[in-house]
């Protein structure tokens, strides 16, 4: 596309600063959760796991079952935001130093201090440690 020439009318997705739900087209075959991390995997929200290249979104807002359905065939409410996530144990497990700084998807409701040697993505930014827990910023565009 060519760049403008004259003034153009340009639609908001939200009047909120920040969109907090998303609906995304899920991954074929994908079953995700209430309360999953969800994720982008090639496009398409699949439940964390460990694994390269998935993009954070959020945690999902409902239980979707796609398993048989082709990719998009249906979409998940997402909602980006800070949220209670369970941290790793032993070595990886995040602590109050770690607050402020990245930490990566283990599975679809675990987070973890490091991305086991490349082979987690990340999962956003660390917010707040808990006894029981890890609170974590998760969206697109952190």
């Amino acid at each position: 596309m060519a760049a403008m020439t004259q003034e153009r009318k340009v639609q908001k997705l939200s009047e909120r600063t920040v969109v907090d739900l998303l609906y995304q087209p899920m991954k074929a075959n994908a079953r995700i959760y209430l309360g999953a991390i969800a994720v982008l995997n090639a496009g398409y929200v699949a439940p964390g796991t460990s694994a390269k290249d998935l993009v954070a979104l959020g945690i999902a807002e409902e239980t979707i079952d796609n398993t048989g359905g082709a990719d998009g065939a249906r979409f998940a409410p997402v909602r980006q935001g800070a949220f209670k996530l369970a941290n790793s144990l032993g070595p990886d497990a995040i602590t109050q130093a770690d607050v402020g700084k990245d930490c990566f998807i283990v599975d679809d409701q675990t987070v973890a201090r490091t991305d086991g040697g490349g082979a987690r993505s990340r999962a956003g930014k660390v917010v707040q440690l808990e006894p029981d827990g890890v609170f974590v910023q998760l969206g697109i565009g952190l």
